[in-house]
């Protein structure tokens, strides 16, 4: 075999590997958040994420039956509000600096006469995922912003009154909406980083990934059963 045969072997090996880690790395993100949505709609109350959707909504109608509680709960959908603001702005940021840095690759890639099979590369795949995370990430973070403005609107209105009365079953959707699409927003920011890993190294990418679900599951297991079990233990 030819010095140029045995070049051409060693990068085909290479690139087969490449590919493996990218599509595991894609496997297990993806993999955990559908299983997570699945065991969401069977057991809400055990996984932060329903749970706090749950809390959300039970919050509004608290605070709808307590008048004089209107100027706290503007304040402090201001504050969810503004953190939801923070996270659009990041992944603005965020997505118009990996634009600029993937532009030279995504043009060649693109380009006119590119033959099709050199065209799609690990690394070309990797930086489409990254922009389609942070433009995902971008339009949650906005609407999680237009509901909470809706939200703070509704619970602006006095209590008891019948204009609060009328809205309050859209004010209970729509802080719902906002948190999920908060959360949703925060999330997919978070899953980025994965795949920047991968595009330095792709091996780095794939333990980076197993590693963010084995942190994110810790994190979204805390639900209401625990609330639960901390009332009985208090009345016993």
């Amino acid at each position: 075999m030819t010095a140029q045969g045995t070049a051409a072997a060693a990068a085909l090996s290479a690139g087969g590997w490449d590919w493996f880690f990218v599509v595991a790395t894609a496997a297990v993100l993806l993999g955990y958040e559908v299983g997570l949505s699945v065991v969401e709609r069977l057991r809400p109350q055990r996984w932060a994420r329903s749970a706090h959707a749950v809390l959300r909504q039970e919050w509004i109608d608290s605070v709808s039956r307590n008048a004089g509680t209107e100027i706290l709960a503007v304040q402090t959908l201001r504050n969810s509000l503004m953190s939801a603001t923070m996270t659009a702005s990041t992944a603005a940021l965020a997505l118009m600096g990996t634009v600029t840095l993937a532009a030279p690759s995504l043009h060649a890639a693109f380009e006119v006469g590119t033959p099709r099979a050199t065209a799609l590369t690990p690394r070309l795949v990797l930086e489409l995922m990254m922009l389609t995370l942070l433009l995902a990430s971008l339009v949650s973070s906005v609407m999680a912003v237009r509901y909470y403005n809706h939200v703070s609107f509704i619970v602006g209105m006095p209590v008891g009154s019948p204009d609060r009365e009328r809205w309050q079953p859209a004010g209970r959707a729509y802080v719902r909406k906002a948190g999920l699409l908060y959360s949703g927003g925060l999330r997919q920011l978070v899953l980025v980083a994965p795949l920047v890993g991968a595009v330095l190294y792709p091996g780095a990418g794939l333990l980076a990934a197993v590693v963010l679900v084995a942190v994110l599951l810790s994190l979204d297991r805390y639900g209401l059963d625990h609330l639960a079990a901390e009332e009985v233990r208090t009345r016993a």
